[in-house]
């Protein structure tokens, strides 16, 4: 496992531990846009925890800078994966990060977010999420890229510090894991809740130039509207059924009927774009690396 020793500029610890691999599953999926709409399935899950709402709620920045926090995060999530030599010390970055975020849960429990019960759920909320989501923008997978993705989520656990103790080493054992999560500790926090509203503040974004900056402002009133109606129907369509259920979202055949259709263009459109415009930039530029070096 990786040590807390900072390396000199350059240098590979041998205790490092290894990032997925180049040209696998999850390589291919992401850094793919598509994988922005799966996040928040994720993300909602990852708070439907009693202590990791608390902590949320006590210690995030989500609501005074959500945008901030958001481009934080998926910068994080590609290191882990495209990063390189650089992806554990993402992983430790992360966890210096949650040193010190510590309190009482939802239920009057204890907790430290470094606590393997919670770390390792932030972790695990990735891989039922990329499966089920991937179904819909994506491909179904067979046996073999399922238990694929699956070992090489295990070493994103890794880079992120969890000891393999802490996390499932199979798919089998996973599912077993998943289904007693859901039946005991998730819940419709307050903080679930909260990020699949549709009436909540959320502030414009500083993006751009003046001309956009202006222009956002402008119709942001409008724009605020569709964004949170999206980001509620992405979060629910896409979060497999029977999390869905512990989390308290309701799903209609209607909402299924118009995910299949907006899945379907997003599945016919993508991949048809030149990869500059396919991949997120983090992923964009490893990839062109991993193509150099193959040439």
């Amino acid at each position: 496992m990786a040590t807390t020793e900072h390396p000199a500029a350059g240098a590979v610890r041998r205790t490092d531990p290894e990032p997925p691999p180049p040209g696998g599953v999850l390589w291919t999926i992401a850094g793919d846009i598509r994988a922005l709409l799966m996040l928040p399935a994720a993300f909602t899950l990852q708070v439907a925890h009693p202590a990791i709402a608390a902590g949320v709620d006590q210690y995030s920045v989500f609501r005074t800078d959500p945008w901030g926090r958001g481009e934080r995060s998926l910068r994080s999530v590609q290191l882990w994966v495209y990063g390189g030599e650089g992806a554990a010390e993402e992983g430790l970055r992360v966890r210096r990060l949650h040193k010190e975020i510590q309190g009482i849960d939802t239920r009057g429990r204890r907790y430290h977010s470094l606590d393997p019960a919670c770390y390792a759920w932030v972790h695990a909320t990735g891989f039922p999420v990329y499966l089920y989501a991937g179904r819909y923008l994506l491909r179904r997978f067979t046996p073999a890229q399922e238990r694929q993705l699956y070992r090489e989520w295990l070493q994103v656990g890794r880079i992120l510090g969890l000891h393999d103790r802490d996390m499932p080493q199979t798919i089998e054992e996973y599912w077993v894991y998943w289904g007693r999560m859901l039946a005991e500790e998730i819940e419709p926090t307050a903080v679930a809740r909260e990020l699949v509203a549709t009436d909540v503040r959320l502030p414009c974004p500083e993006a751009g130039g003046p001309v956009v900056r202006l222009l956002l402002r402008l119709t942001w009133p409008a724009l605020r509207v569709v964004f949170l109606r999206l980001r509620a129907f992405v979060t629910a369509g896409y979060m497999p059924p029977e999390a869905r259920a512990a989390v308290g979202l309701e799903w209609s055949p209607a909402q299924e009927r118009r995910l299949r259709w907006f899945s379907t263009a997003l599945r016919l459109l993508v991949p048809a774009l030149p990869e500059r415009l396919r991949y997120l930039p983090v992923a964009r530029a490893a990839r062109a690396r991993w193509h150099a070096a193959a040439r």
